[in-house]
Formats: structure tokens, C-alpha cells, sequence
């Protein structure tokens, strides 16, 4: 006596298929985010931060903060002002990720405390 576990599999090349699970709208945003920034975190509150305001950082750009963060961090840094063209971004560089983030406009009137590095990205 056998047992049946399902038809047999088809002759020839077999399609894969990849089971992508039902995520809202918010998660898929953190998830592209976490996805374009390679090894750096983004927090909720900065994702957060970014969606409201509508800040796109190209994964390109992304890619970029990420390199200069991890040389910062190397050079002692351990929470960094990032300017890019259209956000300000603090990041915890000894931790690598992203504590909070603001459009360039309402950066200008900020007083940013308790970083000890500065990245200039434009």
C-alpha cells in the first residue's frame, strides 16, 4: 500500500512562482526604503517622517548616504547630519540607521544638536 501525496509532477521545465505575502501600503514603502538604503536602517518615525512629506531619495542616492555613513562611522561619527538637495536626514551612524528626516525648506530654520559630523551630499 502506497501513499498518494498529490498528482505527479509535470514532464519538462517546471514554472516557478514566488509567493509575495499581502503587505499595506505603509510597509511596502519601509520595505523599499530598507531595500534602497543596502545596509542602513530607516526607523519608523523617520519612514514616517518621509512619507508625510513626501521626500524621494533615489536608490542611487540612498546607495550614497550609505557609503558615506559607514566612512563617518569609521572616522569616529556617531550621529550625523546628511544634507542632500531636497532632505535633511539625521542618522545614527553607530547604529546605521535613520533617526528622523526633513525637507531642505524647513531644515533651514533647525538648530541640530547632538551630532558630531556632517555629510554634504548635492
Amino acid at each position: 500500500m502506497g501513499i498518494h501525496i498529490g498528482p505527479s509532477l509535470p514532464h519538462g521545465p517546471v514554472q516557478q512562482t514566488t509567493f509575495r505575502p499581502q503587505v499595506n501600503p505603509k510597509q511596502s514603502f519601509l520595505q523599499r526604503l530598507h531595500e534602497a538604503g543596502g545596509n542602513l536602517q530607516i526607523s519608523r518615525h523617520a519612514a514616517e517622517r518621509l512619507a508625510e512629506r513626501n521626500i524621494r531619495i533615489s536608490e542611487t542616492e540612498w546607495k550614497k548616504v550609505g557609503e558615506k555613513v559607514f566612512e563617518a562611522k569609521n572616522k569616529g561619527v556617531k550621529e550625523s547630519l546628511v544634507l542632500l538637495e531636497q532632505a535633511a536626514l539625521i542618522i545614527s551612524a553607530k547604529n546605521a540607521t535613520v533617526i528622523t528626516a526633513m525637507d531642505r525648506q524647513e531644515a533651514k530654520e533647525q538648530i541640530f544638536t547632538n551630532i558630531d559630523g556632517t555629510i554634504v551630499l548635492n
